[in-house]
């Protein structure tokens, strides 16, 4: 069965050093619950592909705190400072890449796409001793696509067959990252019988998914709150 009745029963399977795709953009749209999960687990030396890590005391940050991580492939890391203290100290090993690129070396990882080109980081150090290639006159940067033992997404509704639908803005890297491993286990806000949920409306088919898990209380911290003076 895929739905999990507790968050160690869904998180089986991780070991120390495994590769992991972690859904989320900041702070939203992140599996909060097994995030928690992963650190309680006390799972070491993981590979981690998502977007950016959270903040010092929320999402991956927690990971980071705890030296469970040994490589990030990011995109953006200014939010955290533990996240700063490491790379700088050589604690932690840093892939960071062009936000668009990341996406595309997930999705390509998921719909089975080895390789692709991209014009961008031609001319930067992201392209030294990589190979280059000249299409119609300009050039491209070859990369490949990703992929991972596991992925965690967060939907807010599922059924149990696995079908997810993800509130507004996040959606971000979820739905991709969903396709790109070899088990994903989803958290959900919502859990439905099949047919509840409108077969027009759902954004990843539960043939991607796994595991689903319900959870409750979450704490949806604002990444940067600002007001008007």
């Amino acid at each position: 069965m895929k739905v999990q009745s507790s968050i160690e029963k869904a998180l089986e399977g991780i070991e120390d050093g495994a590769t992991l795709m972690v859904g989320g953009f900041g702070l939203v749209g992140i599996p909060e619950k097994l995030i928690l999960g992963l650190r309680d687990k006390g799972v070491k030396g993981l590979t981690v592909i998502s977007n950016n890590c959270g903040v010092d005391d929320c999402g991956l940050g927690i990971l980071l705190q705890n030296r469970q991580i040994r490589k990030m492939v990011s995109s953006y890391v200014g939010e955290n400072k533990e996240f700063e203290r490491q790379f700088l100290s050589g604690e932690l090993e840093v892939e960071l890449l062009p936000q668009g690129t990341l996406a595309e070396r997930i999705r390509a990882g998921g719909a089975g796409i080895p390789a692709f080109y991209t014009p961008a980081g031609v001319g930067t150090p992201l392209a030294e001793g990589r190979e280059v290639r000249s299409f119609g006159g300009r050039e491209y940067l070859m990369e490949t696509g990703l992929v991972a033992d596991f992925a965690l997404v967060k939907g807010w509704r599922g059924d149990r067959m696995g079908n997810l639908v993800y509130n507004k803005t996040s959606r971000n890297f979820n739905p991709m990252m969903a396709t790109a491993a070899q088990v994903t286990i989803a958290e959900v806000e919502e859990l439905l019988e099949p047919g509840e949920l409108d077969p027009a409306f759902i954004h990843t088919p539960g043939v991607y998914v796994q595991r689903i898990i319900r959870c409750d209380n979450y704490e949806k911290r604002i990444e940067r709150r600002t007001v008007r003076g």
